[in-house]
């Protein structure tokens, strides 16, 4: 079930994801990870774009990921993402991959920064991620 603090996406891995053996090379984690946080302020009702014009980016200045267990070629993953320790320029997305048996994939906890055109910290946009309370 998705909120406004969740959000999930469901995509299937391909040959130009995986290593010779048909496992999922380590880098690509990460992106998937991205396509996950992008999607999840996209189903906010913004876009990296639409931020960009008011001179809002998201900074990465910290990643953790736990690989717990290969994917491999033509897995269907499923990336939860949510938000915490939102904080006035920061937070962080805690992020979990499963496959199509529910086997956990890996973790990873990514920290962003909120920051202008001049990489300058600032305020994150109003509302976005905070639970309707």
């Amino acid at each position: 079930m998705e909120t406004r603090n969740s959000h999930q996406i469901n995509f299937r891995v391909y040959a130009e994801h995986t290593d010779m053996m048909g496992i999922v090379y380590h880098a690509n984690y990460l992106c998937f990870f991205e396509r996950a946080r992008t999607e999840m302020i996209r189903s906010s009702g913004l876009s990296l774009t639409m931020l960009a014009k008011y001179d809002c980016h998201f900074a990465i200045n910290e990643v953790l990921l736990r690989y717990r267990y290969p994917a491999y070629l033509d897995d269907l993953l499923s990336v939860i993402t949510k938000t915490s320790n939102i904080k006035s320029c920061s937070m962080v997305f805690d992020q979990v991959m499963h496959n199509q048996d529910n086997k956990l994939i890996c973790e990873a906890q990514i920290s962003v920064v909120c920051v202008n055109n001049k990489m300058k910290p600032r305020r994150l946009p109003e509302n976005l991620f905070k639970s309707d309370s």
